[in-house]
């Protein structure tokens, strides 16, 4: 019987990876034994428990997110009309969430835009819950910010969980969103639907254009007083307007989803709209909020 050690190459260094050993049983019949060396079995160690320390990392991941989600979903609302001679007597225009002290409801001003009919006593409101039978608020318009498309509404009754608006300046292209509103109306009942993407560009709300006949009074006052966007890399409805676009994580609202406003001003030169989803950084809803204190 005789020992033989042999070296690896690792990372250009010459380790002693193990020992062979050859015993002559019988003639001309050799058995081999492998021995791995300490340092390999260290590596192996450390292989396993970082593969381990990454299971259970996602496990957390993916629990924080469903428990964000959840969270979310309360503070998320419908908003539309309701008018008793009417069939149906409810109406969904999109979606809204609630901010503030809990009796405010933050949503798109073109989603609160059009005229009721008071002839027939239809009034704005906002759902809430979830199901077949969701709760109904008269809502009433507090604060318009047509530049940003932007509405707060005043709601009566109990505080509702407020959503936390987050920072909208430190977002960075490429970070993972989400957002949950109701994409295709309430046909089947008011349920809360979540996307979820990344951003994929922060670009200004219009681009110039190069003939002067498709230009309108609206789209030479956003030339002037442009300001960037949040493009999504995810596919969102126009009933998803007025979503609440957060962090998955955290449940922080970065920004307030817009299918509408944005579209007329970017894509004015596209025959066809596209699919691309947009939404208004949180900051303008903020400042929004912000000018009750100064009433």
């Amino acid at each position: 019987m005789f020992r033989q050690k042999f070296q690896v190459n690792v990372s250009g260094q010459c380790i002693c990876a193990s020992e062979i050993i050859l015993k002559k049983n019988e003639p001309e019949k050799y058995a081999l034994t492998f021995r791995p060396h300490p340092g390999m079995i260290r590596e192996i160690l450390f292989l396993v428990f970082f593969m381990v320390c990454l299971g259970v990392a996602g496990v957390s991941h993916a629990s924080e997110r469903v428990t964000t989600i959840a969270k979310v979903k309360k503070s998320v609302v419908g908003v539309g009309s309701v008018m008793l001679t009417r069939s149906p007597r409810a109406s969904l225009f999109g979606t809204g969430f609630v901010v503030a002290d809990g009796n405010y409801v933050l949503t798109n001003a073109h989603v609160v835009s059009r005229e009721l009919d008071f002839q027939g006593k239809e009034s704005l409101v906002v759902f809430i819950g979830r199901g077949m039978k969701p709760e109904m608020r008269s809502a009433s318009i507090v604060q318009l910010d047509k530049e940003h498309d932007l509405a707060l509404l005043k709601i009566p009754g109990p505080p509702l969980p407020a959503l936390l608006l987050g920072d909208s300046g430190t977002v960075q292209e490429g970070e993972e969103i989400a957002f949950t509103g109701y994409p295709i109306g309430a046909v089947l009942g008011l349920f809360p639907v979540t996307h979820r993407g990344m951003i994929s560009a922060i670009t200004p709300i219009v681009i110039p254009l190069d003939n002067g006949g498709q230009l309108t009074s609206d789209l030479i006052k956003r030339l002037r007083d442009r300001y960037d966007v949040f493009q999504l890399d995810a596919t969102a409805y126009p009933g998803n307007s007025g979503s609440p676009l957060y962090n998955p994580e955290t449940g922080e609202v970065i920004g307030v989803l817009n299918m509408v406003f944005v579209k007329e001003s970017r894509e004015t030169v596209l025959q066809k709209p596209s699919g691309i989803a947009y939404a208004i950084p949180i900051r303008y809803a903020v400042e929004l909020i912000d000018g009750l204190n100064r009433q």
